[in-house]
């Protein structure tokens, strides 16, 4: 037998063994297919993954990531800011699944640019990454070529440190999973994201007017250790169910520039402004179901504009999501997210 077809096989083994019973999206991103049923192509390292993405055109492209990073190796995370940015572009390629491996993890940031969509990033171990503010885990962002559209972010693990680095601060690390310049129709579901400064851009500027035709899901995510931007909202739309939020130091789902958010069946707990608008010029508003308050729940004030909502109440119906979803108890929800959130737990849900 043809020594490509045998590892074709085998990797197309070793993807549907990670991946057990490969189920869809739900929510905005509900339409992204990624790379489908083609045949995985094992890559084991950057260069190899953006060599095999370089050279695809069309039709479908599954790319079995199998490389190894040992994050021991770094011992002094105040370095990695000062090092070059590491980072797999896809830019203007539609219908991609990147899939790691379960015992896969990753140095390197993928950013997911222009025209590209149909985009599925899966269960991908990424921490520590050099590069400071040129450096995102995972990042959207739409240009004069188009918006990326149709995009699954899934069951990945994404972890940085809350060092405040000399010389850099909280950009020590940049953004965890990050969407600007108009990327819509996105799911961010069973991510696991921990000891991050900035978890969740979505619009990355008052003046970022693209984003808002942003339609985003996000679901049954852990976030945990973090310090703010649970996301950070401007413009658009988020709908935000079954998340788990802990030992959030700053601030937690901030609503701007009149962005809207619908916030249900989440459960928080030992959170600093859970939900609030703030550090923008003008607010936004949320619609506030079935959430579960949990202990340590803290509020600040704010210079210049800014609201919070100490009593729990809607400011703004958000309508109708337009799909159909499933919403567990709230008080359940921090049990799921431990169990099923993050890389390596066989895309549990």
């Amino acid at each position: 037998m043809n020594e490509n077809v045998v590892k074709g096989a085998l990797a197309l083994a070793l993807c549907t063994a990670v991946a057990g019973a490969f189920a869809a999206p739900v929510g905005y991103g509900a339409a992204t297919t990624g790379g489908g049923a083609k045949t995985p192509v094992t890559v084991t390292s950057l260069a190899d993954a953006q060599a095999k993405i370089d050279a695809y055109k069309s039709g479908g492209l599954v790319l079995y990531y199998t490389g190894k990073f040992d994050y021991n190796t770094i011992t002094d995370v105040c370095a990695q800011w000062k090092k070059p940015a590491q980072t797999l572009e896809i830019k203007n390629k539609s219908d991609i699944t990147i899939l790691g491996a379960s015992d896969s993890s990753a140095n390197f940031g993928i950013h997911i640019a222009g025209s590209a969509s149909n985009i599925i990033v899966q269960n991908m171990t990424i921490g520590l990454l050099p590069g400071g503010e040129s450096a995102d885990s995972i990042s959207l962002e739409g240009m004069s070529s188009g918006k990326p559209n149709n995009i699954w972010i899934d069951h990945n693990t994404i972890f940085a440190s809350l060092t405040m680095c000399p010389g850099a601060g909280d950009a020590s690390f940049d953004g965890g999973i990050d969407m600007k310049k108009g990327a819509h129709h996105v799911t961010v579901s069973y991510n696991y994201v921990h000891d991050y400064q900035k978890v969740a851009l979505n619009g990355y500027s008052d003046k970022d007017t693209a984003n808002s035709g942003s339609l985003t899901t996000y679901h049954h995510n852990r976030f945990d250790n973090v310090k703010s931007r649970l996301p950070l909202l401007r413009f658009g739309k988020a709908h935000i169910y079954n998340n788990y939020f802990g030992n959030v130091h700053s601030s937690g789902i901030n609503v701007r520039m009149g962005a809207t958010a619908l916030i249900e069946g989440n459960y928080f707990e030992n959170v600093v402004n859970p939900v609030t608008s703030r550090d923008s010029s003008k607010i936004g508003y949320w619609e506030l179901r079935d959430n579960y308050v949990g202990t340590g729940i803290t509020w600040t004030t704010a210079e210049g504009t800014y609201a919070n909502a100490t009593d729990w109440k809607t400011t703004k119906a958000y309508g109708d999501v337009g799909y159909k979803y499933t919403l567990d108890t709230a008080g359940n929800v921090k049990g799921r997210a431990i169990a099923t959130a993050g890389a390596r737990t066989n895309l549990a849900q």
